[in-house]
């Protein structure tokens, strides 16, 4: 069973297992939201993190990263099965088209595997649900777990996005709220450079449409 999964949180920078190609491109219909908890990689039951999950949003599309596992069935199923664990907090599997840059129309990939959540709160315990842009930034600045702080995913989200080509302004949004309440004040990155509290807020140039080492920490993220 060759498959390929559509990465758009954590997995765009950090897959965390073999695979055999990676394309960067998109998904229509889907926005990238904070409004999952994780309570086991950068956060506790009792205090849990934010991270990503996607929203159906028609006319809207979400970058990220598509790869492809392939080698044979004990390859594939060890991938699967590592994916399952990482991602445990969300309750879906949903199957979408996938498209490449400049090729909008028609899909490059078809029956691409994207890890989602039910967005009920009585049906999906671990989804949060929407909140205003402060009291998000409050809880991801103080969100910690065994991985770390709840602030490097974002950051390192915000950095991945800027490295592909296409920053999402929501997240920069979002990480900007979080240097204020971190009461962060720096100088503008250079091109190319983005990392961490001792950035300046971010702007993005597009239309609208985790800070500890970064070491092994990272590779069970959500």
């Amino acid at each position: 069973m060759v498959f390929w999964v559509f990465g758009y949180g954590s997995l765009v920078w950090n897959p965390g297992f073999e695979f055999d190609e990676k394309v960067i491109g998109f998904i229509k219909d889907y926005r990238r939201v904070f409004d999952l908890a994780c309570i086991d990689h950068r956060g506790t039951p009792q205090h849990p993190a934010r991270t990503c999950t996607l929203e159906q949003y028609e006319g809207t599309v979400c970058w990220g990263a598509a790869y492809c596992v392939s080698g044979g069935p004990e390859k594939e199923k060890a991938a699967m099965a590592y994916l399952e664990r990482r991602e445990c907090e969300y309750d879906e599997k949903t199957l979408v088209d996938f498209f490449k840059e400049g090729e909008s129309e028609q899909p490059h990939l078809t029956g691409v595997i994207v890890f989602t959540s039910t967005p009920d709160k009585i049906s999906n315990k671990y989804y949060l649900g929407p909140a205003p842009l402060e009291d998000m930034a409050r809880q991801i600045a103080t969100a910690f777990g065994p991985c770390g702080n709840n602030r490097d995913y974002l950051f390192c989200l915000e950095k991945a996005m800027f490295d592909i080509g296409h920053e999402d302004d929501y997240v920069i949004e979002l990480a900007n709220e979080v240097r204020k309440v971190l009461g962060v004040v720096g100088c503008s990155p250079k091109k190319k450079k983005l990392s961490g509290l001792s950035d300046a807020p971010l702007k993005s140039s597009l239309s609208p449409l985790k800070l500890a080492p970064l070491t092994e920490a990272i590779a069970m993220d959500s």
